[in-house]
């Protein structure tokens, strides 16, 4: 039986401003990616949301991004590979506490918005992470784009990886995430997101933005649980791919 995992960046409120639809959601993934306070979130909702993910039996990992609240981590930042390893060691620390305050073990590590793109490219930035992420714990995951920097530099540190698609993003002739500034980057049509999530874990094949088959291989699908319909989506692409007879679980075991 085939299997995969549903991963979902959770975590993004900080202090009175409510992000996402955290708690409707959880219930339909397996994974989750918690802001670590750069880009979003604070103590409180990483405590809130390790809490949510334990209750739920849901996997968690650190999603460490760019030290920019203002824009969300989606602005790139001319940082040096020192500097990106040391932000997201000290991201990681920060939620792999919460999840052993909790009594829980964190499985992976996902990098946010523009350092993920950066990393997605560029061997350097992909390497100051894994090595990163090596330095705090060799058994940690790191989630990495499929068809990309990211997946040479996990394996030249040696770390386990999982590959990802994305669930409603649009995808270039090469494998690659269509730029959201360009039209059609993302994709909000319900049944067309379904039905390419089918398909690229059932096919392993994605429909490119120019319409040309891209082979694709991903042990882990990214579904956005802040935006409009979100969690509608999360439950039909679970509903889904169950029928498929695809079971869903957690990379990590």
């Amino acid at each position: 039986m085939k299997t995969i995992d549903l991963n979902c960046d959770m975590g993004e409120s900080f202090g009175t401003y409510e992000l996402g639809y955290d708690a409707q959601a959880m219930p339909f993934v397996t994974s989750i990616n918690v802001a670590c306070g750069f880009h979003a979130s604070d103590p409180d909702n990483m405590a809130k949301t390790v809490a949510l993910a334990k209750q739920h039996g849901v996997a968690v990992g650190a999603h460490p991004g760019y030290p920019d609240l203002v824009g969300f981590g989606r602005r790139a930042m001319a940082l040096t590979a020192e500097e990106v390893k040391n932000t997201v060691i000290y991201q990681i620390g920060a939620l792999e506490s919460f999840c052993r305050a909790a009594g829980i073990k964190l499985q992976h590590v996902k990098v946010h918005g523009a350092l993920y793109n950066n990393a997605e490219k560029d061997l350097t930035i992909a390497t100051a992470i894994a090595e990163a992420i090596k330095a705090v714990d060799p058994a940690l995951y790191m989630l990495c784009l499929a068809n990309s920097q990211m997946g040479v530099a996990a394996r030249n540190a040696g770390l386990p990886y999982v590959e990802e698609a994305f669930a409603d993003r649009a995808y270039t002739d090469e494998g690659s995430l269509v730029s959201r500034k360009i039209a059609g980057s993302v994709i909000h049509d319900l049944d067309q997101v379904v039905s390419r999530v089918v398909q690229m874990v059932r096919d392993k094949t994605v429909v490119s933005i120019h319409g040309n088959l891209v082979p694709i291989q991903a042990q882990t699908i990214c579904v956005h649980g802040d935006t409009p319909g979100a969690v509608a989506m999360v439950k039909a692409i679970r509903v889904a791919l169950e029928k498929e007879k695809i079971s869903l679980r957690a990379f990590g075991g």
